[in-house]
């Protein structure tokens, strides 16, 4: 067994990891060249007789940065090499060839695979032990991320698809894989926003809305829907459940560049929800791989501000109470870089602070039910001096 090797995060000279900037497309021969590349190179390396090993690029704080040009945040140049030859790197490398290998095959035979199904694909015993390929699927989701980023391909191009999160309904009618919808006509339910939602699968053909509304939760979107919100006002309503999935922000981010929607959000008067309105604006840590197909740099911020408690009278059942997590997380998002030096965000959080409370803005309902959308958001959204950039 040869000697096991410190892992060490460099800048990789002769890497498997595809150019950045040279991404090929929609995937198919293109996505299955890149995976067959980096077998290749492994095999090679292997026959003249040296220890194998791919370059991963590292996917935290440490490896991203914020182009103020651009204004999202773009990943670094900084890699980890997996070696094979290493006790402790030994199973991920071959967890990263055997998940490749899956999504070439999804993608030679024209299919598409969840994310659970690859993790079932993937899992199976070692021949002639009881080792497994994989023991949990939070062992096998990571596997997937890295090799994204290894191969400058998308997920949707290695095609592997995650569970719809969030949901659509407005003044947009569209064709998802050959069928035409209007987004006017889905009901109390919506429209289930896929994972992938390229032009090959999803085009947009009749666009009356001014602008699209990202609201945080289903339980406030559901209100704006039943309020028919959308359609006194002509917009574009989305949810993404939280945080939202890729699948929402891509869509976000086609809706703001090719029909030129406006994307206003509308999120929790608490550290999270700032943090959520973040990775809307300017992407995320994880996935700064994507930020340049995902983030929509000019989304605003329309609410639900630490001063609004004060604008519109609300009452202290709105009130709860910050705690030692949200400050510290609250000091946290002042230092990145994309809120960092950024005044009326300082007000915003200091604010915040000074009340010692936060708000969600199901909250508005101690007025009346459908406050906040008979209200406050037509206010809000008149009120452009108080949207937060």
């Amino acid at each position: 067994m040869a000697k096991a090797k410190k892992t060490a995060a460099k800048k990789s000279s002769k890497s498997t990891k595809a150019p950045a900037g040279k991404r090929r497309g929609k995937g198919g021969p293109a996505t299955t060249d890149r995976i067959t590349d980096l077998a290749q190179t492994v095999v090679a390396q292997a026959g003249k007789g040296t220890d194998p090993f791919v370059d991963i690029p590292i996917r935290a704080l440490s490896n991203v940065d914020f182009n103020r040009k651009t204004r999202y945040i773009e990943m670094g140049d900084k890699s980890q090499r997996r070696n094979f030859f290493n006790f402790g790197q030994a199973k991920r490398f071959m967890q990263t060839m055997l998940v490749a290998s899956k999504c070439k095959d999804n993608i030679e035979r024209n299919k598409t695979s969840s994310i659970r199904g690859i993790f079932y694909q993937a899992k199976h015993s070692i021949k002639g032990t009881k080792e497994k390929t994989f023991d949990t699927q939070e062992e096998c989701d990571p596997v997937l991320e890295d090799l994204e980023v290894a191969l400058d391909s998308l997920r949707e191009e290695l095609h592997v698809y995650a569970s719809s999160r969030g949901a659509m309904i407005g003044e947009l009618t569209f064709v998802d894989s050959g069928d035409t919808i209007d987004a006017t006509r889905l009901g109390s339910g919506g429209y289930a926003i896929p994972s992938i939602v390229e032009p090959s699968v999803i085009q947009f053909k009749k666009c009356n809305a001014k602008f699209v509304l990202h609201v945080e939760k289903d339980t406030v979107w559901r209100r704006f829907v039943e309020d028919r919100f959308w359609e006194k006002h002509k917009c574009i309503l989305t949810h993404g459940n939280g945080q939202p999935p890729r699948g929402v922000r891509r869509l976000l981010h086609r809706m703001h560049n090719e029909l030129k929607l406006p994307v206003m959000v509308l999120m929790d008067n608490d550290p999270w929800g700032y943090y959520i309105y973040s990775v809307i604006k300017q992407g995320s840590i994880n996935l700064a791989f994507e930020s340049g197909r995902m983030a929509v740099p000019d989304a605003k911020f329309i609410g639900v501000s630490s001063f609004d408690y004060e604008r519109f009278g609300l009452s202290d059942d709105v009130k709860i109470d910050l705690d030692s997590n949200d400050i510290k997380r609250a000091k946290q998002i002042m230092e990145y870089p994309w809120f960092a030096g950024k005044k009326e965000w300082e007000k915003e959080i200091r604010k915040m602070a000074k009340n010692g409370f936060k708000m969600e803005v199901e909250a508005m309902a101690s007025k009346h039910l459908s406050f906040v959308t008979e209200e406050y958001t037509p206010a809000k959204l008149k009120d452009k001096k108080s949207w937060l950039d």
